[in-house]
């Protein structure tokens, strides 16, 4: 079985290997190389970085909409294309060239959660469960028939790269299983998505890591999970800029100004919300590491630690 597969972040590689396993994969698509790190240098993607390793040829364009890129992929013939956070848009010829057309292994029990970021946006809005979806693509965004589905709980204290990191094996896990199919001879059965229930999942974005003190501290405990390794919750907390690597929710009552340090001890440092109390229990210094609040509070010799 010829295979071409789609993909660019960590996100992607644990697919990319299942079908190697599985097929023949003849061509590995991935975005361009982006300037990361201090430095600003060029840095492959890691799905490049796994293909090359693997001896498979990598392509790299900016866009499948051309003629030339199109008819690069027809000349391979691919029996199914495989898509897992590729980021680029797949045009309709493009849809239609493989025997089997293209699969999408997407992270969300679709129709919830279509879009850029659903691992983080189902943390964020306190969804009980989540999973992945082995989607058979057509033109609209992840509207596509699921040919495969497993979901799995979001834990309480799940945060986006933790719960990054299972969805990631478990989409490599529902890949593997259709595969199997189709090289037995059986193809997955697509079911179309309903047409209730259906959610978008926004890009993340720097700007709405801000937390809002006015919000209850239910909804930011859940924002600072979400948003954990990236864009990491920020806010100011006794008059410092804080980003917020792990806090918890606390139910206490009372009447002082949203954003008010009302305690600090080694336990965290507890800030009076919207409604109920948010504890910081992992921070960060400007231009400083991820430290416990314990460690933070040693170093602010002007705070009186609470008993």
């Amino acid at each position: 079985m010829k295979i071409v597969f789609a993909g660019t972040p960590e996100f992607a590689v644990p697919c990319l290997r299942v079908a190697v396993e599985r097929g023949d994969v003849i061509a590995a698509y991935t975005q361009p190389d982006r300037p990361a790190g201090r430095g600003r240098g060029l840095t492959p993607p890691p799905v490049k970085l796994e293909a090359i390793a693997r001896g498979i040829p990598v392509l790299q364009p900016e866009s499948l909409k051309s003629a030339e890129s199109q008819e690069a992929l027809r000349a391979l013939a691919p029996d199914v294309m495989i898509v897992v956070a590729y980021g680029l848009i797949l045009p309709r010829a493009v849809l239609e060239i493989p025997r089997y057309g293209c699969w999408n292994v997407h992270a969300s029990l679709l129709p919830r959660w279509r879009g850029a970021a659903p691992i983080q946006r189902a943390i964020e809005a306190g969804d009980a469960e989540t999973g992945v979806c082995l989607m058979q693509m057509e033109a609209g965004l992840d509207t596509g028939p699921v040919l495969l589905r497993q979901s799995m709980p979001i834990a309480e204290d799940d945060t986006g790269g933790r719960l990054h990191d299972r969805l990631s094996a478990l989409g490599a896990q529902v890949l593997s299983d259709g595969l199997g199919l189709l090289r037995a001879g059986i193809r997955p059965v697509p079911q179309p998505q309903p047409e209730a229930g259906v959610t978008y999942a926004r890009k993340l974005e720097k700007a709405e890591a801000r937390l809002d003190w006015q919000l209850p501290a239910q909804v930011l405990a859940r924002k600072v999970r979400a948003f954990e390794p990236w864009p990491v919750a920020e806010a100011t907390v006794a008059g410092e800029r804080l980003r917020i690597h792990g806090a918890i929710a606390v139910e206490q009552h009372h009447s002082a100004t949203p954003g008010t340090l009302l305690a600090a001890s080694r336990q965290g440092l507890d800030v009076a919300c919207g409604e109920g109390v948010l504890r910081l229990r992992v921070v960060q210094r400007e231009g400083g590491k991820a430290i416990t609040a314990a460690d933070w509070l040693n170093a602010r010799r002007d705070l009186t630690p609470s008993p």
